[in-house]
């Protein structure tokens, strides 16, 4: 084989690109996906043309068989095609994330209650005062100041009843915040709290990021549930489906790692290669999902109940998730909510 032949890969035998695979086949606007296929490239090493639907997005890499390309900010669902030289692709779909809400700061997975009503918060910088701390959103996507009075709201978690919890990395509180957001203290001390979760028995469980899970009970008698290496940003909970506590807390490391921690408190790491995890859930068969990097991408990360990991969701800035009703989600960034139809069964939070 020549040297022209080895650079250009296979050969382009008559001209017409075709795709085999998108991947990750779900993105936000601005997430970059990689195009598989075959004569995917003019010659003469002139860069092809990708459109998604009616819109063309940025060529970031290109050669014969793959392709990697950005998702346009105006991009909706549907094909996507290349272009070379006057001929199109065969189209292959693509889900694109819609926008509910901007102008938010998220720092974790945003909270639905039980009418499907979603809770974001404006968390702000360290001691920072915002107008509003936490912003509601119906379900017909109307978004309305719902909290003004906390500092550096962080976490957002329900209890059985339906009661909202948020935690304040700012003051060391987890507060109980009624329907009509009255805001009482229900427990102190908790450090630089962050992420916050229920058990199945009631029990709250806190992150404090300088190195401590606390677990408050019921009766709010406070424990510490387990110790793990302090975080530059904040600890992430989240339970799976055997009642065991996963932890995600972004280290200066580009290859940080998710914890498991079981119900006695005992610790071990589920799964390591992610670049700043944040915002975990699972599904209902167990998967678990994390807003991190694998292999220095960016989006929703999928790891299997064997710990098998793989890029779901390609997106920037993403710092959480919640699963939705519909087999659908609801996906944070650091500014912003997208709503994206998944065809994935979240895991209740709280199962009866």
């Amino acid at each position: 084989m020549g040297i022209s032949d080895r650079l250009l890969g296979k050969k382009n035998v008559n001209g017409k690109p075709h795709i085999e695979a998108v991947a990750p086949s779900f993105a936000l606007p601005g997430g970059e996906v990689r195009i598989i296929g075959r004569a995917l490239r003019p010659p003469e090493f002139r860069r092809p043309s990708v459109r998604f639907g009616e819109v063309e997005g940025a060529v970031l890499i290109s050669s014969d068989d793959f392709l990697v390309a950005r998702v346009p900010e105006n991009a909706v669902s549907g094909p996507i095609v290349v272009g070379t030289n006057g001929n199109v692709s065969n189209a292959h779909s693509i889900k694109v994330a819609v926008p509910v809400a901007d102008n938010l700061h998220p720092v974790t997975n945003p909270a639905l209650d039980h009418e499907g009503n979603l809770y974001v918060t404006f968390s702000g910088s360290r001691g920072q005062k915002v107008p509003v701390a936490i912003f509601k959103i119906d379900t017909n996507y109307n978004v309305a100041p719902f909290l003004t009075e906390m500092m550096n709201a962080t976490a957002i978690a329900f209890d059985r009843e339906g009661q909202m919890y948020v935690s304040s990395r700012h003051d060391e509180t987890v507060y109980k915040v009624a329907p009509n957001g009255t805001v009482s203290s229900y427990a102190e001390g908790m450090g630089v709290a962050t992420g916050i979760a229920f058990d199945r028995q009631q029990n709250l469980y806190v992150g404090d990021r300088s190195g401590t899970i606390f677990k408050i009970a019921p009766d709010r008698q406070i424990f510490v549930f387990a110790t793990l290496e302090p975080s530059v940003s904040a600890y992430h909970l989240a339970f799976g489906p055997h009642g065991d506590l996963f932890v995600a807390g972004p280290t200066t490391s580009s290859f940080d790692c998710v914890y498991k921690v079981d119900p006695h408190g005992s610790v071990s790491v589920f799964y390591r290669g992610l670049g700043r995890p944040q915002g975990m859930a699972f599904d209902v068969d167990g998967n678990l999902y994390v807003a991190a990097s694998l292999t220095g991408k960016r989006g929703i990360v999928k790891i299997t109940p064997d710990a098998k990991a793989t890029l779901e969701v390609s997106g920037q800035g993403l710092v959480g998730l919640a699963f939705a009703p519909g087999k659908s989600a609801i996906l944070a960034t650091n500014n912003a909510v997208h709503h994206i139809s998944w065809n994935i069964q979240g895991l209740p939070l709280l199962p009866e």
